[in-house]
């Protein structure tokens, strides 16, 4: 009985362990908040550094099923060309057919997989979250150094202050009667 808790105790804190630092990394990262708004609706601010990148749709699109669940993907509506090209590499094996029978099989699955990241970006959504993030990401990096200028001219203003008291008070110090 004691050997199965401590070893669940080991389990326990091999675990914390663990997400510790996955969670220090996620705190640096600001919130993104992602939207798809319609027409001419408002996107809305950004509380603190969250960032609310907002995608624009037209109002005809607001109450519609979304593109990707509207087009079927079922067999019965597939071409017969692409049905004829399927059949063509059902048996394929060796050189260029990715496929782990025959030699060479490997050969081909860098270009299947190149050949089907094209077709799923070219049949992919028209919405391009990352490129939104990025843009917005770069807004914000274009006020960092008007308000690091900004900052500065405070700083200096402040320090430019603290020493005319000092001096003042030196000033002050030297000019005061010593009592005999």
């Amino acid at each position: 009985m004691i050997r199965y808790s401590l070893t669940g105790l080991a389990a326990m804190a091999a675990l914390a362990g663990v997400s510790a630092p996955g969670a220090a990394q996620q705190a640096a990262e600001p919130k993104v908040n992602q939207l798809i708004i319609y027409g001419d609706d408002k996107c809305p601010e950004g509380a603190g550094d969250e960032i609310v990148v907002c995608a624009r749709k037209a109002e005809s699109e607001r109450y519609r099923i979304p593109s990707i669940l509207r087009e079927s993907s079922s067999p019965d509506n597939e071409a017969w060309t692409n049905k004829v090209i399927a059949y063509e590499t059902v048996g394929r094996s060796g050189t260029q057919s990715c496929t782990p029978v025959g030699p060479g099989g490997w050969t081909g699955c860098s270009s299947k997989m190149i050949r089907d990241a094209y077709a799923e970006k070219a049949t992919g959504s028209d919405v391009r979250m990352a490129e939104l993030v990025a843009e917005e990401r770069a807004k914000r990096l274009a006020t960092i150094d008007a308000e690091a200028a900004e900052t500065q001219k405070r700083v200096e203003q402040a320090e430019k202050e603290y020493l005319e008291r000092q001096k003042a008070q030196e000033d002050a110090a030297t000019k005061a009667p010593t009592n005999p």
